[in-house]
């Protein structure tokens, strides 16, 4: 057994480089880097229950409030359906906008201030990027964001939302991250004899 890290961290962080040269998502968006949070929220047990979804929205909302920060929200299609047949109305402090590709949300989660999220690939994204990250469930699947400081686990109550979120901010961003260093493939590579992660790009690219 070899233990190399995630090959994930080895994607975040090359691409994070690529979309911060060619994405305008910031711009288009009219977002200053470090000015603004990013919500996402599409998973069935919040969106698919009237009551969750509507606290999420309204926890998120008064923490934008108090802390002065804009929103920004891209809508995953399913969510985009329930607040309709809810017929619940977007918070005045959450601005909703199109699914992104995947170098603009990239560029978000890594200028954002601070997520909210109920995705597992986002905490674990955000870990690796340096930006704190509040959970909107009642467990995770990626514990060890939690262990090293970068993550809360706040439920949908609004009151547990905001004062979450109000804690993520105070917390010191210099945490390391349990996932890797960037190198992973070439380990693997390594131990397979293959080469570096480089070679074998420039032989199959």
């Amino acid at each position: 057994i070899h233990v190399t890290g995630n090959t994930i961290v080895d994607a975040v962080m090359g691409y994070r480089d690529l979309a911060a040269a060619k994405s305008d998502v910031l711009g288009e968006l009219d977002l200053d880097a470090g000015g603004f949070c990013l919500l996402t929220a599409h998973r069935a047990e919040n969106v698919d229950d009237r009551e969750r979804f509507s606290s999420l929205l309204d926890g998120v909302a008064r923490f934008a409030r108090d802390a002065d920060l804009d929103v920004v929200y891209p809508v995953h299609p399913r969510a985009k359906e329930r607040l309709a047949a809810f017929d619940l109305a977007m918070p005045d402090e959450i601005t909703p906008i199109d699914a992104q590709d995947f170098l603009d949300f990239l560029r978000l989660e890594s200028t954002a201030k601070l997520v909210l999220t109920d995705s597992g690939g986002v905490q674990e994204e955000t870990c690796i990027l340096g930006t704190p990250c509040v959970t909107l469930r009642d467990n995770t699947e990626r514990p060890e964001t939690v262990d090293v400081g970068a993550n809360r686990i706040v439920g949908v109550d609004a009151d547990g939302v905001v004062a979450g979120a109000h804690e993520a901010l105070s917390q010191q961003n210099g945490w390391e991250n349990p996932f890797g260093d960037g190198h992973s493939a070439d380990r693997i590579l390594d131990i397979a004899g293959i080469g570096s992660a480089a070679s074998v790009g420039e032989v199959h690219g």
